[in-house]
């Protein structure tokens, strides 16, 4: 019986392979590069050799490597979205659930990090694109959520407090090498708020 694919497959680009169209192999080749060794690390020149594309086919389907950047964030986005949605059904779609399923991410021998934290430390100062984009996902993030709480007055409030948690967990999770301790805060952080009313 053949292996259940894990749930964290949709945060990973599919393999490369010579069938895929060009696009396709550049978009999920700087998908993988940029998450693993971050943008300003990789160049144009080694997409286009790992993609096993020409410059020119590069450059027809991405004009700038910003174009590039936001298609990353883009696609990263949907999966991450699609990947939360359902690691939240696993553990139960509650607030409780935020721990265990963001658990599943942090524990990975892949992490490293928030693409769009990252994205935005490292361009956007000079790219705004990327700070829009950023924004736009942890606003996604703090709706998903708020359809968690109960209701209160101060849903929405708290909805984004636990978003800024989870920024933070992800954040320690990086720099210790380990999930523990942030999932831990980011558990008893859910604990705290107070009942809907």
């Amino acid at each position: 019986m053949p292996a259940s694919p894990s749930p964290l497959s949709a945060l990973f680009p599919p393999a490369v392979t010579p069938e895929l169209p060009a696009r396709e192999r550049i978009l999920w080749t700087a998908y993988a590069l940029f998450y693993r060794d971050g943008v300003r690390a990789t160049g144009i020149d080694k997409v286009i050799a790992e993609a096993g594309v020409t410059k020119v086919t590069f450059y027809r389907h991405f004009p700038s490597k910003n174009d590039l950047v936001a298609a990353f964030l883009q696609e990263r986005h949907v999966r991450w979205m699609a990947w939360f949605d359902e690691a939240l059904q696993r553990h139960g779609n509650s607030p409780r659930a935020l721990a265990p399923a963001l658990g599943e991410w942090l524990g990975d021998a892949g992490f490293r990090g928030c693409a769009f934290l990252n994205t935005s430390a490292e361009l956007g100062a000079t790219v705004p694109e990327v700070c829009a984009a950023a924004l736009e996902h942890k606003d996604d993030v703090s709706a998903r959520i708020q359809a968690l709480l109960p209701p209160s007055r101060q849903r929405a409030a708290h909805a984004r407090l636990l978003c800024m948690v989870m920024d933070g967990a992800i954040a320690r999770a990086l720099y210790e090498g380990s999930p523990h301790a942030a999932l831990a805060g980011l558990a008893h952080a859910v604990a705290l708020l107070p009942a809907g009313r």
